[in-house]
C-alpha cells in the first residue's frame, strides 16, 4: 500500500464514509471490483448467497492461508494520521472522541509503533485491532455510540 492509499483509506474509515449505492461502494473500496458482487433484490440476497456457499462447500472450498507480507508504514505512517487527526480537530470537523478513534485506527492501519515501513502478517494486525477496539469500549463515549446505533440505527457524534 501507497502512503496516498493509507491517507485515503484512512480519511474514509476515519470520517465513517457511507456508501450509499453499490456503485459508491466500489468507489470507496468497500467493494473489489471482480470479487464481489452485488445483489439488489433483497429477496433474493440470502438465497443467492446460500447457492454460492454451497457451491463453494461442493468445489472443496479451503479458508486461504492468512497473509504474512501486509506493508505497513509504522511511524511514517502515522505522522500522516496524526496531523490530520489535529487538523481536522483544531478546524471543528471532529470531536475529542472522534480523534481518539481516528488515532487508534491510524495506529492499526499504520501497523502501530514500528521504526521502519515493514511487512507483518494478517493475525498481527487484527490482534492489534481487537486491541484497539476493546480499549474503545472502555471509554464512555464508544457505549453510547454504540447504544444509539443499536437503538436508533443513527450515528451519534459526541
Amino acid at each position: 500500500m501507497r502512503i496516498n492509499n493509507l491517507r485515503n483509506r484512512f480519511l474514509t474509515v476515519g470520517q465513517a464514509k457511507v456508501a450509499t449505492s453499490a456503485h459508491e461502494g466500489f468507489e470507496l473500496g468497500y467493494y473489489r471490483p471482480g470479487i464481489d458482487e452485488v445483489i439488489v433484490s433483497r429477496a433474493h440476497q440470502l438465497i443467492y448467497a446460500k447457492e454460492v456457499c454451497l457451491e463453494m462447500a461442493n468445489k472443496g472450498y479451503q479458508q486461504p492461508a492468512r497473509r504474512k507480507d501486509v506493508k505497513v508504514f509504522g511511524q511514517e505512517g502515522l505522522g500522516i494520521v496524526y496531523v490530520g487527526a489535529d487538523a481536522m480537530h483544531a478546524g471543528k470537523y471532529i470531536s475529542d472522541h472522534d480523534k481518539l478513534i481516528s488515532e487508534k485506527l491510524g495506529f492499526v492501519l499504520c501497523g502501530g509503533d514500528l521504526s521502519s515501513p515493514t511487512e507483518v502478517s494478517e493475525q498481527y494486525l487484527l490482534d492489534m485491532e481487537r486491541k484497539a477496539f476493546l480499549e474503545l469500549c472502555a471509554e464512555k463515549k464508544t457505549l453510547e455510540r454504540l447504544q444509539s446505533l443499536l437503538q436508533t440505527g443513527k450515528i451519534l457524534r459526541n
